[in-house]
């Protein structure tokens, strides 16, 4: 017998360029492209370890989990790094990242997370990309979260090196990813002899065997069904308008917002202002003496399929995660969710009013 998923001809060449072409076309892109064969945890970290090293001197932006990752990875490889960390609650400014660089003026490579789905804020590229600018450094930035939701654009912010992934709010797949390189950072890369070479984690590699060779043969095979996911995806995407796609994201969170706090129960933003929320998620933080763990257990009991999980580590007792991306990004997800930590609550015996919430969400919605 055949199988639909195993019986497919070879992914070509001229179609695997012509997905990374689409990939441009999302970023509004002119930087090289490249979609890489894993998921997007695999070009973040080869993209420090070749573009850094000692004698890199790296601020690295913290703004929740994503961006501690990245000042490992940035003094694993023998960078001078400077955390600016800032309350997960919130996001950080181009304020700040120009008093980071006026008290360290030999920082040249920047590394930030655009939107942090795991925290739920975001933040303001556009006027961190101008101060990068003014400093001359490299910029580093995740968009895996933020792709989709929000506008990511790479040429514009001034972005070297710009990460996404497919699994959150394009509603693609998670087993590959993609990358855009800025002629700078190849520059980069290649003076670092510390760059991967030979390695799983070479950019490189890519660029000389497939780039610079006229993108005509593959260097290996490639992960097919994955890429066809992601051809597919971003069809999708095209097909529908990405300015409907990031409205649909935007409108989830503030839904997610404004139908939480009429909810009651004690529930309330986790992200303080609404300016610094990200459109790909809502984090929500649970009232004094209910564990947020607990209380997502007991809703998804009632409906394992909801968007909903607690915050990651530590943050697993105070903060909800509200997962409206993708597929999710629409009001039957956000008061679904809503209607089950509230009956949770309830369950509690604290008051909640779920027809408050209801017409919270349909207000947005309109």
């Amino acid at each position: 017998m055949t199988h639909p998923f195993l019986d497919l001809p070879p992914l070509s060449a001229e179609r695997f360029a012509a997905i990374e072409d689409g990939v441009a076309r999302l970023l509004d892109t002119r930087q090289d492209v490249l979609v890489t064969q894993g998921e997007a945890l695999l070009p973040l970290e080869g993209a420090i370890r070749a573009a850094a090293g000692p004698g890199t001197v790296a601020l690295n932006v913290i703004t929740g989990p994503y961006g501690q990752t990245f000042g490992n990875w940035l003094r694993d490889a023998g960078a001078t790094v400077y955390d600016l960390s800032v309350p997960f609650h919130t996001a950080v400014t181009a304020g700040q990242v120009r008093e980071a660089f006026a008290a360290h003026p030999e920082i040249d490579f920047v590394s930030l997370v655009h939107a942090e789905a795991a925290t739920g804020n975001t933040n303001p590229v556009a006027e961190i990309g101008e101060a990068v600018r003014e400093q001359g450094a490299l910029f580093y930035l995740d968009a895996v979260a933020s792709v989709g939701a929000e506008p990511v654009l790479p040429d514009a912010w001034g972005v070297d090196l710009c990460v996404i992934g497919a699994q959150k709010a394009m509603g693609g797949p998670a087993g590959v990813s993609a990358i855009s390189v800025s002629e700078r950072a190849w520059a980069r890369m290649a003076a670092n002899p510390n760059a991967p070479r030979r390695s799983y984690l070479s950019l490189l590699d890519w660029k000389e065997r497939w780039i610079d060779a006229g993108r005509t043969a593959l260097p290996h095979a490639p992960a097919q069904l994955e890429m066809l996911a992601l051809q597919a995806c971003l069809e999708r995407i095209e097909s529908d308008g990405l300015e409907t796609v990031m409205a649909r994201h935007r409108r989830a969170a503030l839904a997610t917002r404004a139908g939480a706090v009429a909810l009651g129960g004690g529930l309330e933003p986790y992200v303080y202002e609404e300016r610094d929320a990200a459109p790909v998620a809502t984090t929500l933080r649970v009232p004094s003496g209910v564990v947020a763990s607990e209380l997502v257990a007991r809703a998804l009991a009632t409906d394992p399929a909801l968007p909903l999980a607690a915050g990651g580590g530590a943050l697993a007792r105070e903060m909800i995660r509200v997962n409206h991306y993708g597929p999710d990004a629409t009001p039957g997800a956000v008061l679904g969710c809503l209607a089950a930590l509230g009956a949770a609550l309830a369950e509690q015996g604290l008051p909640v009013d779920p027809e408050a919430t209801r017409r919270a969400v349909e207000k947005v919605w309109q």
